[in-house]
C-alpha cells in the first residue's frame, strides 16, 4: 500500500487550548478559610487553576480562553466575596482625534485636559473603617470601666450600658454580621461566622437576663472576673464581651492592615520609582508630555534631580546615575553617549539626552514590579498545607463550640457559664494567624530582596534556595567581567617607560576592530582620559599576527610574542605569568625595539573570591563550568580555590553536568548569564541569572541577581534561609495558639473578652514577625561573617 504523501493535520481538538493569566482583586477575605473557600470555587470551572494571597488580596488565576474574565468575577461573587479585574493605572486623556496610545509630533500636551485618576475603593473602605473603630470605642468604653468596676456601678447602671452596647452589637459588628449572612447564604463558615455569633449570643443572652432574668431590675451590681463564673441563676449580662469582642476585632484588624501595608512596601516604592511627565526633544522644540505616551525612538532630556523616564541609551551628555532603588547598586555609575540608562534611575550629574529604547512593561523597572507581584501572589507548600487545614478549621470549631455547650449544659451549669464557655471558644479559635504567617513573610523578603537587586520568581524558588547544596558557576560574564580588558603592563627594564609604551601601543591599535585592539585602547582611555590619542599612519594588520604602524613618528608593532628567549627582562616572565593565567600576552614592538608585553584577559569581577568563600561558609559546593581553555579555567579556579572544575564544555555539556550532579544526590543551583546557560539553568533545582545577562538566560532563571555584584547569591540564599525561618515560626505560633487557647476556652478559663484580645494578639504577632525581615541586611553568612584570609596573589590579582 502506498502511503498518503500528504502531511498529518492535527484535529483541532487535539490542539493545546491557550491559557490566559488574570489578576482579579479580592474583597471581603478575612482569613484562611476565606482564602480556601475563593480558591476551590474557581478550581471548580473546567481549567481553571487558582492563588489566593490573604496579605494582598489577589487571585492569580490562570483559565482557558474559553473561560471569560465575567465568569471568574461572577464566581467569586457567588462566593460571598467581591472581584473586579486588577487594572493598570488610567493613562492620561488623549485629545480628540488623537489615537489613546501614542503621540503625533507636534502635539502639545498641555493641551490636552487634565483628568483625575478615579478614587481607590480601597482608601474609602479603610476610611469607613476607622471612623466604624472611633465610634465603637467611644460607646465601648463606658460599657467596660463600669462592667469591670462594681464600684462605678451606680443605680440602673446596667440599662445605660445595654443602650449603649446595642449599636456595637449591630452596627459596630455589622460587617461581621454581613459577611456571616453571606457565608450561610452559600453553605460556609468564616471567622466572620464565629465573631458574629460570638456577638450575638453575648448580647441576646444580655438582653434576655435584663428583660426576663432580673439582671435589669435597680440596684443590681455584678462582680466582674477575668475567667468566667457562674454567677446566681440569669442576673449575669455579658455587655462587655458584647461590645469587648467587636472593639478588639476591629482595632486587630486596622493595626493588622497598617502592618501589612508595611510589609509591600517595597513595591509600592518600585511603583513610585517611574516617572510621571518627561520632556521630549521635538523639531517643534522641547515638549513636556505624560509618560504613557512617549514612544520607542523619542529623545528626551533628563536634567539634575530627575529621574529617568524609561529605558534607553545616552545620545548626548554625560552624567552619574544613581541605581541604588533599581538594582542596590550603592556607587553612582558614570555615563556618556552610548551608554545604557536605566528607567527609574536618578540623574545626579549633568543633562543628559536619552533615545528611549523600551518603553511601558518593556522597561527594566517594570519587569522587576512584575516579578516582586507574582513572587508575593504564590504560596510554599506550608502554606498550602496550612490553607488546607483552615478549610475544615472553622466548621470543627463550631461543632466544638456546640459540643462545650451541650457538655456544660448536660453537667448542670448555669446557663451562662455554658454560653460564657462557648462564645469564648467561638472568639478565641480564629484562623486569621494561620492565612498571614506565609503571605507576609513573603511579602516582606521579595520586597526586601528587590530592594537589595535579588529578585526571586516564586515562593517555590525561594524553597529550593533555601535547599540548594551545589553551585554550577560559568566563567564569563559570572565569575569575570565578560569583557576583554588589560590585566596587566610590564615594560623592559631600563627602555621606555609604562605610559609611553601603552600610548604608542594603543595608538596604532586604534585602527582595528579586534577586541584585543579594544581593549588596549579603552585601558589607554581610562589611565589618561584627558590626552586623545594622535592619529595612526601607515596602519596594516596580519590576521593571527597583530598590527602595525607609525605613532609620533615612531614604528610600533603590537604582536604575539612568538619565541620569548630572545626577549630583554622581565618581558619572558610576563608572558609566561599571562599564559599561566590563561591570558593573552601581546608584545609591544617600537622601532624594533621590543618595549613591553600587555596582559589581556577577561578579568575576574573584584566580588568574585569574597562571594565564592561566603558560597562555602553558607555550607555549599562551589563547581566552575566554563567553555574556555582548561588553562583559564584552572587560572581563575585557583585565585578562587575551587578545587572542581569542568573546562571547554558546550551547552549540552553544561546540562549533562547538571544531571549527573543530580543523580549524585545534590541540590544543584546554576549561575550564569548566557545563551548557552539556558539549558543548564532550566534543567537545575534552581536557576539563577545575572540581570546583566541575555534575555533567555534570564528567561530560564528562577532567582535574577540585578546588581552587578556576584555576593548576592550568598545574599540570596541568607535571605531565603531567613524568610523560611519566619514562615516555619509563624506558622508555629498560629497553630499552638490554637492548640493552647481553645482548651482553656472549653473549660471555661478563658473569657469571650480576653480571649478577643487574645485572637486579634495572634495575628499582629504574626505580622510583627514576619515585618523584622524588612530590616534584614545582608552580609552574613549565618555562622561568621569575619573577612576570609585571602592569599597574597588573590589580593593582587582583584586589585589589578
Amino acid at each position: 500500500m502506498t502511503p498518503d504523501p500528504r502531511p498529518v493535520t492535527p484535529s483541532p481538538d487535539l490542539a493545546p487550548a491557550p491559557v490566559n493569566s488574570t489578576t482579579l482583586t479580592i474583597g471581603g477575605m478575612t482569613c484562611a478559610a476565606c482564602v480556601g473557600r475563593v480558591e476551590k470555587k474557581l478550581g471548580r470551572l473546567d481549567g481553571v487553576a487558582a492563588s489566593v494571597n490573604l496579605a494582598t488580596g489577589r487571585a492569580m488565576v490562570s483559565h482557558p480562553a474559553a473561560v471569560s474574565v465575567t465568569d471568574l468575577i461572577s464566581t467569586v461573587e457567588a462566593a460571598g466575596f467581591t472581584a473586579r479585574l486588577r487594572e493598570p493605572a488610567p493613562e492620561p486623556a488623549p485629545e480628540d482625534g488623537q489615537p489613546p496610545t501614542g503621540r503625533q509630533d507636534g502635539q502639545d500636551p498641555s493641551d490636552a485636559p487634565e483628568t483625575a485618576g478615579p478614587q481607590d475603593p480601597a482608601d474609602d473602605g479603610a476610611r469607613a473603617e476607622w471612623h466604624r473603630l472611633l465610634v465603637v470605642a467611644l460607646l465601648s468604653l463606658p460599657v467596660l470601666v463600669l462592667s469591670m468596676v462594681p464600684a462605678w456601678q451606680f443605680r440602673n447602671w446596667q440599662w445605660l450600658c445595654f443602650v449603649l452596647a446595642a449599636p456595637v452589637a449591630v452596627w459596630g459588628a455589622a460587617t461581621f454580621h454581613t459577611r456571616a449572612l453571606r457565608g450561610l447564604r452559600h453553605g460556609a463558615a468564616t471567622m466572620d461566622t464565629l465573631v458574629s455569633l460570638g456577638v450575638a449570643a453575648s448580647f441576646l443572652w444580655s438582653a434576655y437576663a435584663l428583660f426576663l432574668g432580673g439582671a435589669g431590675a435597680p440596684g443590681m451590681t455584678m462582680p466582674f472576673s477575668l475567667l468566667p463564673t457562674a454567677g446566681d441563676g440569669t442576673a449575669h449580662v455579658y455587655l462587655e464581651a458584647a461590645v469587648g469582642v467587636p472593639l478588639f476585632v476591629l482595632a486587630g484588624r486596622r493595626m493588622e492592615a497598617r502592618a501589612r501595608r508595611g510589609t509591600g512596601a517595597a513595591l509600592r516604592a518600585l511603583a513610585e520609582l517611574a516617572a510621571k511627565d518627561v520632556a521630549v526633544r521635538t523639531p517643534e522644540g522641547e515638549r513636556r508630555i505624560p509618560v504613557s505616551r512617549l514612544l520607542v525612538g523619542d529623545h528626551f532630556l533628563v536634567r539634575p534631580g530627575e529621574r529617568v523616564a524609561t529605558d534607553g541609551t545616552v545620545v548626548e551628555g554625560s552624567s552619574a546615575l544613581d541605581l541604588s532603588l533599581i538594582s542596590g547598586e550603592s556607587r553612582p555609575v558614570e555615563v556618556g553617549p552610548g551608554a545604557a540608562a536605566v528607567g527609574g534611575a536618578v540623574n545626579s550629574g549633568g543633562l543628559l539626552e536619552v533615545r528611549a529604547d523600551a518603553v511601558g512593561a518593556d522597561t527594566q523597572l517594570a519587569r522587576i514590579t512584575r516579578l516582586v507581584e507574582d513572587a508575593q501572589t504564590g504560596k510554599t507548600k506550608v502554606q498550602r498545607l496550612a490553607d488546607a487545614v483552615a478549610a475544615v478549621f472553622v466548621p470543627a470549631v463550631l461543632t466544638v463550640a456546640v459540643s462545650v455547650l451541650g457538655f456544660w449544659l448536660g453537667a448542670g451549669a448555669e446557663p451562662q457559664a455554658a454560653i460564657t464557655a462557648a462564645v469564648a471558644v467561638l472568639v478565641v479559635a480564629c484562623p486569621c494567624a494561620l492565612g498571614l504567617a506565609t503571605p507576609t513573610a513573603l511579602l516582606a523578603a521579595t520586597g526586601r530582596g528587590a530592594q537589595l537587586g535579588i529578585l526571586v520568581r516564586g515562593p517555590e524558588a525561594l524553597e529550593r534556595l533555601r535547599r540548594i547544596d551545589t553551585v554550577v558557576l560559568d566563567k564569563t560574564g559570572t565569575l569575570t567581567t565578560g569583557r576583554m580588558s588589560v590585566t596587566a603592563l610590564t615594560p623592559r627594564t631600563g627602555g621606555l617607560d609604562a605610559a609611553a609604551a601603552l600610548r604608542l601601543a594603543a595608538t596604532v591599535e586604534q585602527g582595528s576592530e579586534h577586541p584585543l585592539a579594544r581593549a588596549v585602547t579603552a585601558y589607554a582611555d581610562e589611565q589618561r582620559p584627558d590626552q586623545p590619542l594622535p592619529p595612526v599612519a601607515d596602519f596594516s594588520a596580519t590576521p593571527g599576527h597583530g598590527v602595525r604602524g607609525t605613532a609620533d613618528g615612531r614604528r610600533v608593532e603590537v604582536t604575539r610574542p612568538g619565541d620569548v628567549t630572545g626577549l630583554p627582562a622581565p618581558l619572558p616572565d610576563a608572558v609566561h605569568t599571562a599564559e599561566t593565567a590563561g591570558h593573552t600576552a601581546v608584545l609591544v614592538t617600537v622601532d624594533g625595539t621590543p618595549e613591553a608585553v600587555l596582559a589581556i584577559g577577561d578579568a575576574l569581577r573584584p566580588d568574585s573570591y569574597r562571594a565564592v568563600d561566603r558560597l562555602r561558609r553558607l555550607g555549599l559546593r562551589p563547581v566552575l563550568a566554563t567553555g574556555d581553555r582548561a588553562a583559564t579555567a584552572r587560572a581563575v579556579a585557583g585565585h578562587l580555590a575551587i578545587t572542581e572544575i569542568h573546562a571547554e564544555v558546550r551547552p549540552e555539556d553544561k546540562a549533562a553536568l547538571v544531571t549527573t550532579l543530580k543523580e549524585q544526590g545534590g541540590r544543584v543551583a546554576v549561575v550564569g548569564d548566557g545563551v548557552n546557560d539556558a539549558a543548564a539553568l532550566a534543567l537545575a533545582d534552581l536557576g539563577i541569572a545575572m540581570g546583566s545577562g541575555t534575555d533567555a538566560a534570564i528567561g530560564a532563571a528562577d532567582v535574577t541577581l540585578v546588581r552587578e555584584d556576584l555576593q548576592a547569591i550568598a545574599d540570596a540564599v541568607h535571605l531565603a534561609r531567613r524568610t523560611l525561618g519566619t514562615i516555619r515560626g509563624n506558622l508555629v505560633w498560629a497553630f499552638g495558639y490554637n492548640l493552647v487557647t481553645l482548651p482553656l476556652a472549653a473549660v471555661g478559663l478563658l473569657s469571650p473578652m480576653p480571649a478577643a484580645a487574645a485572637m486579634s494578639a495572634s495575628s499582629l504577632l504574626v505580622v510583627g514577625n514576619s515585618l523584622r525581615l524588612r530590616a534584614w541586611r545582608p552580609g552574613g553568612t549565618g555562622t561568621s561573617a569575619r573577612r576570609p584570609h585571602r592569599p597574597r596573589a588573590q589580593a593582587r590579582w582583584e586589585t589589578r
